[in-house]
């Protein structure tokens, strides 16, 4: 039933975190690049002055929006509440009114709209919304309009403004203000596919100057029975119909359809549609195909990594299930055999146990349905079902497959069919070599290629990108196929260790030590699906922990180098004095490290920009060491002689008083002690610019310092580039001295009362704020749950394949402890007996599981980047850094000494309870063979 509902419910959490990154990458794409754009200009040639108008109203534009809609292929659904249409014009109106706001003297300009479902997607904040009166025609004289409360505030428009914009052979057009609205979703696909319908922008004119010239430029909403009148203006109007695509309609496995509706409608079959109803010159545009893309590329990097997780956790279900019909085969072996003996067909045998199993597997597999239905409510059923079908198919054909290999001839009495007797046959050789073959070249695919190979949206130039990309699944068996190398190499070597053992542990004193050897070493073959089932989960177990711990520990990392310390205070210009100190006070905060950061300083003679960092060396070679970042001697930045933060005092000239501000230190100190230059730690690039000989820096304040390089770091805190230099602030000016700049180390740091006591002149970030920042996707966010339930069963698998392999002993290690406890055995020897009997294959299964899954790590390590998963970056920005697979021991060996836990656990409990039970059930019950 469990591995029923774990079937059933991959495909729908696969398909629910899918969905989900799909509708949110379209909706943090913004609307101008996710709806797409329809536009035509109105019929010139041949066209009457009637015609041109009766284009324009609201009856003629519905009816061409409700064609358009229905233009579109699905999946691509408009969102009726958010798609909307009308006209505008598209070159801005300049208007004459002085009273407008005029930033450099050139007057507002405005652009004209009749934009539909105002009244819908707007709330009237004063006056009413404009009327047409009458029949509008392109000779109107005066048009009433409505405007936003962002264009009424910031251009000084109010209810009853008249503004007049130009026309075509007559007077200006007057709009006179009727109504100043507020957006209802400001941010919705009606109001931000075109912002300047909502919020006024200042545009600035290209000059040679300094001083660009700027001006307003701002939108009249009128009524939509007032678009004719456009015409009438040199604003070129033009027929928009802008659609939203809905959210709810997209889901990712129709990706590939919704990308061909895109562009079936942006330059295809679909615009020649569109041009027939609205206008041979008609155009679409859109920005959605480059979204799809950019979010193909993220799942595609990211379901590569979660195929390995399901093939490995599905190959551990499989091979307990092979184990659990094979246990069970050997426990009814004699039952089976004597009905063989009495004249049962092999055919009927199979049927009857085919039918006995599907009593309880069936209602099982509905339970296991029905709790993944519910677990996860959303996503495709005929998947879910399929699998729950597969799996429970699987489950009731183990037995009788078993059956009919085992009992093909008719036997009353088998040969011994244990691992010390038994020699693997040619067939087993040839399979297991094969499968040798198919794991070297599945790892040799997967450090060539990578785990998902060509990836989708990196095809070259004039090719389809592939959204549909899911990597190549033999890549995906790699971890796994390593896992069942190994068991399959430790089953052949699995005797040796016991002839070994067996003959020294003879000659010592007591038959516990030997006989439990010899009992292991007599274990029946069927031993070989139990230790395949333990390895292949902790392999799979191990591999899975460390990529979830390689995706933490690359997020911690990144947001370190972002940061440089666990958090970071900066303003524009140089901070309070008494900030530092109100900074320390703060909870969590362990220490503090002031920073002059220069990001305009010009080393040498040239025009070239250097960050330039001034810092205390002794406190910033503390962050350095702790955070890893580039650590360096303290002294290797110290200048010799100038004034120190702690209060050394340097002389600032006559007459003045000594001061403990570092850079407080008169001319002669300007470059270090005397005038020699100060020591300067450096980024390669600029090591290999300026070597090592003292060069010039001239600073923000124009100052000028002589620098000389004496270390080289390829990181440092205090900023994430490939250029920097970092020197002791004692030796700069008092100006370029102050800190502009604060890293704090701590514990819980308190993000709130960190920026109550910055205040607003500085911007605190934190790193636990910035690390978070890197779960941008739910896409990230659904893989890392699948891999961390993919690791959980893994183990829970490798814990039942234990147990199943115990209690299937169980039974005959009862009836030997009664039979040996009647020749003298005590408790104790009894426990001993039992432990040591379970020790081997279980100690075996772990040490080769913890190796087994190093090696893993360290053999695909190369070809696995974990940076789609761990650092995808809000807008497509690059990531700051890569993530690797690393191994991780946590992941190693906490399985594996859980299953040596359990295997002794249940042995010492066995025998303490058949002791307290006693011995007179086992001896009536008889041998148990």
């Amino acid at each position: 039933m469990a591995t029923v509902c774990l079937a059933a419910a991959f495909p729908r959490a696969i398909d629910r975190y899918e969905d989900a990154g799909l509708r949110q990458a379209v909706v943090d794409a913004t609307a101008r690049r996710s709806s797409v754009q329809v536009s035509a200009s109105p019929p010139t040639l041949g066209s009457t002055q009637g015609e041109r108008e009766s284009v324009l109203r609201p009856a003629s534009l519905r009816k061409q929006y409700e064609r358009i809609l229905n233009v579109l292929e699905r999946p691509l659904v408009a969102d009726p509440g958010q798609s909307t249409y009308g006209a505008r014009t598209t070159k801005s109106l300049e208007a004459a009114e002085k009273w407008l706001p005029r930033p450099s003297g050139l007057p507002a300009q405005m652009t004209l709209a009749a934009h539909h479902g105002l009244a819908e997607h707007a709330r009237l904040r004063a006056g009413r919304l404009p009327r047409a009166e009458g029949r509008v025609t392109a000779s109107a004289p005066a048009v009433e309009a409505a405007v936003t409360t962002e264009t009424a505030g910031r251009l000084r428009i109010k209810v009853g403004s008249v503004i007049h914009v130009p026309a075509v052979g007559r007077a200006p057009l007057a709009v006179r203000v009727t109504g100043i609205v507020a957006p209802r979703d400001r941010e919705g696909a009606y109001w931000a596919t075109q912002p300047i319908l909502r919020t006024p922008a200042i545009m600035r004119l290209p000059t040679q100057g300094a001083e660009p010239s700027t001006y307003w430029v701002g939108a009249l909403l009128l009524a939509p029975e007032a678009a004719p009148v456009l015409l009438g203006t040199p604003g070129a109007p033009a027929r928009y119909w802008q659609l939203a695509p809905s959210p709810a309609a997209l889901t990712a496995s129709d990706l590939p359809r919704l990308a061909s509706s895109v562009a079936a409608l942006e330059s295809g079959p679909g615009l020649l549609k569109v041009r027939e109803f609205t206008d041979p010159e008609a155009d679409a545009s859109t920005e959605l195909d480059d979204v799809l893309t950019s979010y193909a590329a993220l799942r595609s990097g990211i379901r590569p990594l979660v195929a390995v997780a399901a093939f490995g956790t599905a190959t551990v279900a499989v091979v307990v299930l092979l184990m659990a019909g094979g246990l069970t085969a050997d426990r009814r072996r004699p039952e089976l055999a004597l009905l063989r003996a009495r004249g049962a067909s092999l055919r009927g045998l199979t049927a009857r146990l085919f039918a006995e199993t599907a009593v309880v597997a069936v209602p099982a597999g509905v339970l296991g349905l029905a709790g993944a239905l519910l677990a996860v409510p959303y996503g495709r059923l005929s998947y879910a079902v399929g699998t729950a079908a597969a799996v429970a198919l699987l489950a009731c054909a183990m037995l009788p497959a078993r059956a009919w290999v085992t009992h093909r001839a008719v036997r009353v009495h088998g040969a011994r069919e244990d691992l010390a007797s038994v020699r693997p046959s040619r067939r087993r050789t040839v399979a297991e070599l094969t499968l040798l073959v198919l794991a070297s070249a599945a790892v040799f695919a997967l450090r060539r290629r990578g785990t998902s190979g060509e990836s989708a949206g990196t095809a070259g130039p004039g090719e389809p990108a592939n959204l549909d990309s899911s990597g190549d699944q033999l890549v995906s068996l790699a971890p796994v196929l390593i896992g069942v190398i190994a068991a399959l190499v430790l089953v052949r070597l699995y005797p040796l260790p016991l002839r070994w053992l067996a003959r020294p542990a003879g000659r010592l004193r007591g038959a516990v030590g030997h006989l439990s050897l010899a009992r292991a070493g007599r274990t029946s073959v069927s031993t070989v699906l139990p230790l395949l089932a333990l390895l292949t989960a902790l392999t799979t177990a191990a591999f899975g922990g460390s990529v979830l711990t390689g995706v933490s520990d690359a997020r911690d990392r990144a947001a370190l180098l972002t940061l440089g310390a666990d958090a970071r205070i900066e303003a524009m210009g140089a901070l309070p004095r008494a900030l530092p100190d109100r900074i320390r006070s703060a909870p969590g905060v362990r220490d503090v490290t002031p920073l002059s950061i220069g990001y305009e300083a010009k080393p040498g003679a040239g025009f070239e920009t250097v960050p330039l960092v001034g810092v205390e060396p002794e406190g910033y070679a503390r962050l350095a060491q702790r955070t890893r970042l580039g650590a360096f001697p303290a002294g290797e930045l110290k200048v010799e002689g100038a004034s120190r933060a702690s209060g050394s005092g340097a002389s600032a000239g006559p007459g003045s008083t000594p001061s403990t501000e570092p850079g407080a230190a008169g001319p002669a100190d300007t470059d270090g002690s005397g005038g020699s230059p100060l020591p300067a730690l450096a980024s390669p690039s600029v090591a290999d610019r300026f070597g090592t000989r003292p060069f010039p820096v001239r600073l923000e304040d124009l100052s000028e310092i002589t620098v000389r390089i004496t270390v080289v770091r390829d990181l440092t805190p205090a900023l994430s580039g490939t250029d920097f230099l970092v020197v002791d602030r004692a030796g700069l000016g008092a100006t370029p001295a102050r800190p502009t700049a604060l890293m704090l180390t701590g514990d819980h740091l308190d993000g709130g009362a960190l920026r109550k006591a910055a205040g607003t002149t500085a911007d605190v970030q934190l790193r636990s704020e910035e690390r978070a920042r890197y779960v941008d996707s739910p896409l990230q966010s659904g893989a890392e749950r699948v891999y961390t339930v993919a690791v959980a069963a893994g183990s829970g698998y490798a814990v039942l394949a234990l147990l199943l392999a115990l209690m299937r002993a169980a039974p005959e290690r009862a009836a030997l402890l009664a039979r040996l406890r009647t020749m003298g055995l005590t408790r104790g020897q009894g426990r001993r007996l039992l432990v040591l009997e379970a020790l081997p294959q279980a100690l075996l299964a772990a040490v080769g599981g913890a190796l087994t899954g190093w090696a893993a790590v360290r053999l695909l390590a190369p070809g696995v980047d974990l940076t789609a998963v761990a650092l995808a970056t809000p807008g497509g920005a690059p990531p700051p850094g890569t993530a690797a697979l690393h191994t991780d021991p946590v992941s190693l060996l906490l399985p594996a000494l859980a299953v040596l836990l359990v295997a002794t656990g249940i042995a010492a409990g066995q025998a303490w309870w058949t002791g307290r039970r006693g011995s007179v059930r086992e001896l009536r019950a008889g041998d148990s063979r």
